[in-house]
């Protein structure tokens, strides 16, 4: 695996310089657009925070973005926000109830339809998901990281509902895992995440998983020399909710801590 241990770049500015297929960077690159895709299945509530973050933060480039929701097997009103938004977001329906096919759908839509003659190696890919909100640098840190994938971390801001002593024992264990000395993270979050597009399309992009898609790739970016950068200082809010659309994703991973058995007495 390359990690991020010092500032190598991953490219060149209209110049793509290879070692068997991966890139070895030595100057900075430059990506011509961004896209960024939101998966939802029955997130008419949350959706249009979540869109009003990202518009925000994709206003804060000077590049075109692209923001790309993929309504999957909505039928609770989502796509009627089409309608409030018209041609600033593009919306795409499916029926797969499967939050990997619905990434991938998004990311192969923007690469068939929206390309604009604009190739791969100039295109930064993000994601996030419908229950949460990017903050206002989300897209720009990510396009100026030198990499070929970034990850974030995630925040949850409305413990409301979680008994502080289980908010605290969360709070433990997901910290436990980032180590701010060192800027890195152990983290792997869908909600918060982005990768150049030609290192997508060469590993396969997401695959057709109901969980885990976002683990699964990041292990095939490893697996083909990538360099990925994880980084503490990408963070986005997301919701607290213990029932979530992945069967075993950051809701499920969420119920589970909070329901460890611990001595707290902090």
């Amino acid at each position: 695996m390359v990690t991020d241990d010092g500032p190598k770049p991953s490219g060149a500015s209209g110049v793509k310089c290879t070692v068997n297929g991966y890139f070895r960077g030595v100057t900075t690159r430059r990506f011509d657009r961004a896209v960024i895709v939101i998966p939802a299945h029955n997130e008419a509530t949350a959706l249009p925070g979540c869109l009003a973050a990202v518009l925000a933060a994709a206003a804060r480039v000077d590049i075109p973005v692209a923001v790309v929701v993929v309504l999957d097997a909505c039928d609770d009103g989502s796509g009627a926000l089409a309608e409030r938004l018209g041609p600033t977001v593009h919306f795409v329906e499916i029926e797969a109830r499967n939050v990997g096919r619905a990434r991938a759908a998004g990311f192969s839509f923007a690469r068939d339809q929206l390309g604009n003659g604009v190739s791969d190696s100039g295109t930064w890919y993000a994601t996030t998901d419908a229950d949460s909100r990017v903050d206002a640098n989300w897209l720009a840190r990510q396009l100026t990281a030198q990499a070929d994938m970034v990850l974030g971390v995630v925040r949850i801001s409305n413990w409301r509902h979680i008994p502080a002593a289980a908010a605290r024992r969360y709070l433990r264990a997901y910290h436990a895992k980032i180590h701010p000395d060192r800027g890195r993270h152990e983290h792997i979050h869908g909600a918060n995440m982005g990768f150049a597009a030609d290192a997508y399309w060469h590993v396969g992009g997401f695959a057709g998983r109901a969980t885990g898609e976002d683990v699964d790739l990041v292990r095939r970016f490893e697996l083909a020399g990538y360099r990925i950068r994880r980084d503490t200082r990408l963070s986005v809010v997301t919701s607290a909710r213990q029932i979530g659309r992945a069967p075993a994703g950051f809701a499920a991973h969420l119920r589970n801590v909070l329901a460890w058995p611990a001595k707290d007495t902090a």
